[in-house]
């Protein structure tokens, strides 16, 4: 017997990719057990699906930086500042990224790169060793959002968020509808998603000097001029960030959904004061804000 839940969740993750930096991604959950029926002649409650299964998935990828271990551009070490903290330090062909986040921040996972089918082998790995012995079967489907026009990847970290938002390298997979005097903009959509192609967005606030980053030895003594520094402190512990400036769009607000589709609304008013715009961001699938002016 089989039994399926199509959209279960919606992962937000970023990950680190040789070619493109790290990346923001956004990628649809659907799930399909295979099993024999309990003594309530179910495969497993839908609600038991909904809520613990989800609940694994999050805590083993949401909101995380996925790192490929196999691969020789990374290295990960314990903190030498924090207890409970890691080092990643990573090489792009974008440049080199540098971080310090406690380790719940990161998912490490046994592959080469990080990709559809090596997520979707771990996360298979980690759900079936917590489900009840009738299910002997799991297929999950991992998907990105269908996106009919402009959309771009962007990574960040929301310092005052409460939740796991408040990780330094987790993103999206967005979509933008961007209004001009009441019609709909394919050019300046496509301008926008150019110019935050595989971006890390970054806050003003959050800039730190070299003599205060807290990163690993070797990420300290071989930091470029082309790379930028940011911290705080959250609630689940200290973030830190080296960041390439050829990948990064620093802001003058926090990079919450709402602030960012009220940025790209001033940047359009500045470069048009006379025109009324209207700006659909969104963060990952099926959610965003709306900005008007």
């Amino acid at each position: 017997m089989q039994l399926f839940v199509n959209d279960l969740t919606v992962i937000d993750f970023s990950y680190c990719c040789t070619e493109r930096g790290i990346v923001g991604e956004s990628w649809i959950v659907d799930v399909l057990l295979d099993g024999s029926l309990n003594e309530m002649s179910m495969v497993l409650d839908f609600a038991v699906v909904k809520k613990q299964i989800k609940a694994i998935i999050d805590d083993a990828v949401d909101h995380k930086l996925l790192l490929p271990m196999l691969d020789n551009a990374i290295t990960v070490s314990d903190s030498t500042y924090r207890e409970g903290h890691e080092f990643v330090d990573f090489k792009s062909m974008q440049g080199s990224y540098n971080l310090q986040s406690p380790r719940c921040a990161f998912a490490k996972i046994s592959s080469d790169k990080i990709d559809i089918a090596s997520v979707t082998s771990y996360l298979t790995e980690i759900i079936l060793e917590q489900l009840p012995k009738n299910v002997q079967g799991l297929t999950l489907n991992l998907r990105a959002e269908n996106i009919d026009g402009a959309f771009y990847h962007y990574t960040h970290g929301l310092k005052l968020h409460d939740g796991n938002c408040q990780r330094i390298a987790h993103g999206h997979r967005s979509k933008i509808h961007i209004y001009q005097n009441g019609q709909r903009s394919a050019d300046l959509e496509a301008a926008w998603s150019l110019r935050w192609k595989d971006i890390y967005l970054a806050s003003e606030a959050d800039r730190i000097a070299l003599a205060d980053i807290e990163l690993s030895a070797n990420a300290t003594e071989n930091l470029s001029a082309d790379q930028q520094l940011f911290s705080y402190f959250a609630p689940q512990g200290r973030f830190d960030i080296a960041v390439p400036s050829n990948i990064l769009d620093v802001v003058d607000c926090d990079s919450t959904v709402e602030l960012l589709a009220d940025f790209i609304l001033r940047q359009l008013k500045q470069q048009s004061p006379d025109n009324e715009f209207k700006v659909v961001a969104f963060e990952g699938v099926a959610k965003g804000a709306i900005a008007n002016g």
